[in-house]
């Protein structure tokens, strides 16, 4: 394991850019760049940004390049594993990883060493991509704030909990990372750090060796692409399928084509009388672009069944917040019990919470949750997507909290596929715009974002299905 320090930080930092890895795919077969190569330029970005930064709880610099020589020797012989194989990535800390600890940001698991890899990590090794490092988490993947900032602006929080994940992937350390969900902890980092973010549906990503096991919770990936994200996704779960007992992704190994909507769902969400003006209005801007392209807009002021699914949802954070402390009491118990005193205050509040939470309320809660699915699931019989916010706004200036994650919350109670797509601005700085979907349909949700992408920018992209891409091509 390498620690950085701040001796190989220069004075200045370049502007933070997106640097997808699909593209570099082309260079590999043809030989003009390499995997190693490329790792080396993601390190040399590493060492520029991390004293300020702070966005890795460790690096492993060596044995990420032995595997992106052994990547490198497979693309000179035209036999790469997967569309990923070489492809540095990042992990969030509370996932875990044989040659590099998992802390989970918690004082008492300091130099925690697994003894296998997460699911996840499984697959992406086997796929051939290059684990560089552990992402920074907040405590336990809950709110209490990791050290990390934005790379937009170091005065504000990237976000949490996934924070390492979307400061790395923003600042173009990485082209992807793995982080988790169960509010909104891959959609409001990314939007604020200017990424990509996926969250997919439940159960679509196995979570094997991840700590955060929550039931709505998720492994998601944020990323410089959407390309990166689908097919990060995709190699994983062709490798250690979905949870046990769960649909895994269902789609197809390449990217789906631009898919324009007929029919979108604006979900305003308890985010929306928070956001701020700049935010609401871009909203309403991109709303009315696509009814001047023909997309049928359904919102709660004339729609009865979009009204009814705004207020089942209602106070989801509070609830989806109750469900999640009443869930990790057995762990942060056994953390109490080994190591008195070790939790923040924070955390120490919300297993006090957790304990004036009955049974009974606790089943209330679920059937709630199961309510709201209903719900959500009648809509989407009528509507090809939902479009809302992937924040209430830019990020916040400090670092004591990772901003309100109201407008995210909802893709994880539901359980749907989310993405946040950085084409919205607030104060100058990035603000994500989220895509959500129906359940297992994950590939049919980046069809559609692929298609918002472009009308955001002022495009009409293609539509319809076209040539399926080689292994590791971009599209």
């Amino acid at each position: 394991m390498d620690r950085l320090t701040d001796e190989r930080v220069p004075e200045g930092l370049p502007a933070p850019e997106l640097l997808p890895f699909q593209g570099a795919v082309a260079d590999f077969r043809s030989g003009r760049d390499t995997p190693r190569d490329y790792l080396e330029r993601a390190i040399d970005r590493l060492a520029v940004w991390e004293g300020r930064l702070h966005a890795f709880a460790a690096v492993g610099i060596e044995q990420a390049r032995r595997a992106a020589d052994a990547s490198t020797e497979r693309w000179r012989a035209g036999r790469p594993r997967s569309s990923i194989d070489g492809m540095p990535v990042g992990v969030k800390d509370v996932i875990d990883t044989a040659d590099l600890p998992t802390e989970l940001g918690l004082r008492a698991y300091a130099g925690r060493r697994p003894l296998v890899d997460a699911a996840a990590v499984l697959g992406l090794r086997e796929a051939g991509a290059v684990v560089l490092g552990k992402t920074a988490t907040t405590e336990f993947a809950m709110t209490h704030p990791a050290a990390t900032r934005n790379p937009h602006d170091l005065e504000r929080t990237p976000g949490g909990s996934s924070s390492g994940s979307a400061a790395a992937v923003g600042a173009g350390i990485l082209p992807a990372a793995l982080g988790t969900q169960a509010v909104g902890s891959v959609l409001r980092p990314a939007s604020y750090c200017g990424a990509f973010g996926y969250k997919p549906t439940s159960g679509a990503i196995n979570r094997g060796g991840s700590h955060d096991t929550q039931s709505h919770s998720v492994i998601g990936v944020i990323g410089a692409s959407l390309p990166d994200l689908w097919h990060t996704a995709w190699e994983i779960v062709s490798r250690v399928g979905g949870d046990p007992g769960k649909r895994g992704l269902v789609g197809a190994p390449q990217l789906a084509p631009p898919s324009r909507p007929s029919v979108v769902v604006h979900l305003e969400t308890d985010g929306w009388p928070l956001a701020t003006d700049e935010a609401r209005q871009q909203t309403e801007d991109l709303l009315h672009r696509l009814e001047r392209a023909g997309v049928r807009v359904r919102r709660r002021q004339h729609d009865a069944e979009v009204a009814q699914l705004e207020e089942i949802l209602a106070g989801a954070l509070a609830k989806a917040r109750s469900i999640i402390n009443v869930e990790s009491r057995w762990p942060l118990r056994a953390v109490q019990r080994i190591a008195p005193g070790s939790l923040s205050d924070t955390l120490a509040a919300r297993l006090a919470a957790a304990d004036q939470v009955s049974a009974e309320a606790y089943q209330e809660l679920l059937d709630w949750r199961r309510s709201a699915r209903r719900t959500f699931a009648a809509v989407m019989d009528r509507a090809d997507a939902v479009v809302t916010l992937a924040a209430t706004g830019a990020a916040p200036i400090g670092l004591t909290s990772t901003g309100n994650a109201s407008p995210a919350v909802p893709s994880s109670v539901l359980g749907t596929p989310a993405l946040t797509l950085p084409v919205l601005r607030d104060a100058g700085l990035p603000l994500g715009l989220q895509v959500m979907g129906a359940r297992h349909r994950d590939a049919a949700v980046f069809g559609t974002a692929r298609w918002l992408l472009a009308a955001a920018a002022g495009e009409e992209p293609a539509t319809g299905s076209g040539p399926a891409p080689s292994a590791g091509g971009a599209n």
